[in-house]
């Protein structure tokens, strides 16, 4: 897993020069946007159990199939292995978007991945959508757009960056799409 820092060295060590220019400049921007980082791993981690749950039953509601004798989510055994591993993807998501890099999520979550769901009978179409649902739910806690209205009586107010999160939402989000492709 590299973080930031240690990307840096690796290019520069690459191109056998002294990391500056360009290199510099993405580091200190790294360490500026470094609360919005945190603060934006922590709106992911400290909603995870609900934006898994939602996900997976906004998953359902569009196949109902799945929970029905024979489903992919039925028994409740299923149905947990289910949980878990969104729980499991969406960690991953959060330690890529802590660092700044998909290597830690490429490496110990998404690397056969499809294969192992192919030999467990996983639907790879639903779990890529119940991804899809997650992302939405996250990208809305990074940006502060989740409201009441949305969230009914489970609502949470978390403390938002200040500032613009947009660049840190498209990252987020290109880590979901990262693991939709790979299950694609």
């Amino acid at each position: 897993m590299l973080d930031a820092f240690s990307r840096a060295v690796v290019t520069a060590d690459s191109k056998t020069a002294a990391i500056g220019g360009a290199d510099l400049a993405g580091l200190r921007n790294f360490i500026a946007e470094g609360n919005k980082r945190l603060d934006a791993v922590n709106a992911i981690a400290s909603n995870a159990s609900c934006c898994v749950s939602d996900a997976i039953a906004g998953m359902i509601c569009e196949n109902t199939g799945l929970i029905q004798a024979g489903g992919n989510c039925y028994p409740n055994r299923r149905m947990a292995a289910c949980l878990r591993d969104g729980e499991i993807i969406l960690r991953y998501v959060s330690y890529a978007l802590l660092s700044g890099d998909a290597s830690v999520l490429d490496d110990r979550c998404l690397n056969g991945l499809k294969e192992t769901y192919i030999a467990l009978g996983v639907p790879l179409q639903s779990a890529a959508r119940a991804v899809g649902i997650m992302k939405a739910i996250c990208v809305a806690h990074i940006n502060g757009t989740n409201t009441p209205a949305m969230a009914g009586n489970k609502f949470r107010k978390m403390e938002t960056p200040q500032g613009d999160c947009s660049a840190l939402s498209a990252e987020a989000a290109s880590y979901f799409d990262r693991v939709i492709a790979a299950l694609s």
